[in-house]
């Protein structure tokens, strides 16, 4: 099998001169200034080894790759109560659509669309005031990365904010189903500003160890969630992770990985890695078109598809 240094060095190499880039996110205005020839890519295996190539130390806002984080403090806080108040399917829908939500009583299809991850937000807002729970969320994530300069973009929450029109009406829809028990403008704001956080290749990598390690802090041996818990988040991350491009990604990645707006994926590696990849360019739904190629790239050469 090829050496992982040499696999990542020349994705890197190949990602760099491809001139197919895919479309920067412009619904968010601060996400439409980032320049598309970035590429970052950073993978850790369970004995610390570090191997990353392009600009994966470059920060990123990493957008809807919170909701992992976000999930597994709600499951910490009330267990499998979760599942009263959002699903586990894949919705087959865009992120940000509201038509599920009349279908299926105000309950959103899984905690990774925009809706979901609004109810999940509410679940650990609740019982604390907003600041607090942002506390909270960055904390965990200066804990699993090992880093406590990881912090929030303030600009891109701001914009966030100006132009959250579509995530407004998806909270105040689930607020009239009982949904949400917290007032819509506190838990949209700590929604807002988490998925405002601004992470590198190498943070984000560093901060998804856990999950492809039994749920284990592989460098410390500190049990971060239970086996079984890891492995279900890892589930909902494979069918759920990449809205409505989830099967393709499953077909040609083969890894649970959660995308994000500001085209970062992080991806699976049960048992082997933690991946994270960066590419603003998005393709048709929503995901990183670089950075989905790479990724798919990388499985096909190492033979880390989980499915053989």
């Amino acid at each position: 099998m090829p050496e992982l240094e040499t696999v990542v060095r020349e994705i890197a190499e190949e990602m760099r001169a491809r001139p197919d880039r895919g479309e920067v996110a412009s619904y968010i205005p601060e996400l439409a200034r980032v320049d598309p020839a970035a590429f970052g890519i950073a993978v850790v295996d369970g004995e610390g080894r570090m191997v990353v190539g392009g600009d994966a130390d470059a920060p990123f806002s990493i957008q809807s790759i919170s909701k992992v984080f976000t999930l597994t403090l709600a499951l910490g806080k009330i267990g499998n109560l979760l599942w009263r108040r959002v699903g586990r399917e894949p919705s087959g829908s865009p992120f940000n659509s509201i038509v599920q939500l009349e279908n299926e009583h105000g309950i959103p299809r899984n905690p990774f669309i925009n809706a979901g991850a609004i109810a999940v937000t509410d679940v650990i807002l609740s019982g604390h005031q907003p600041r607090d729970t942002l506390g909270e969320i960055l904390r965990f994530l200066h804990f699993l990365a090992e880093d406590p300069a990881i912090g929030i973009d303030e600009a891109v929450a701001a914009s966030e904010q100006r132009t959250g029109f579509r995530n407004r009406a998806l909270a105040n829809y689930m607020k009239s189903f009982n949904v949400l028990e917290n007032p819509v403008d506190y838990t949209l704001g700590v929604y807002f500003h988490h998925c405002a956080i601004a992470m590198s290749c190498r943070q984000l990598a560093m901060a998804g160890r856990f999950l492809a390690h039994n749920g284990r802090n592989p460098a410390t041996g500190f049990s971060v969630v239970s086996p079984e818990r890891a492995r279900r988040i890892n589930a909902i991350m494979l069918t759920c992770g990449h809205y409505d491009g989830s099967g393709e990604f499953a077909y040609r990645v083969g890894l649970p990985g959660k995308s994000g707006v500001g085209g970062g994926i992080l991806a699976v590696a049960p048992g082997k890695a933690s991946i994270a990849v960066w590419s603003p360019g998005l393709d048709a739904s929503g995901n990183s078109h670089l950075g989905r190629l790479a990724l798919e790239k990388l499985t096909h050469r190492l033979g880390w598809s989980i499915f053989g």
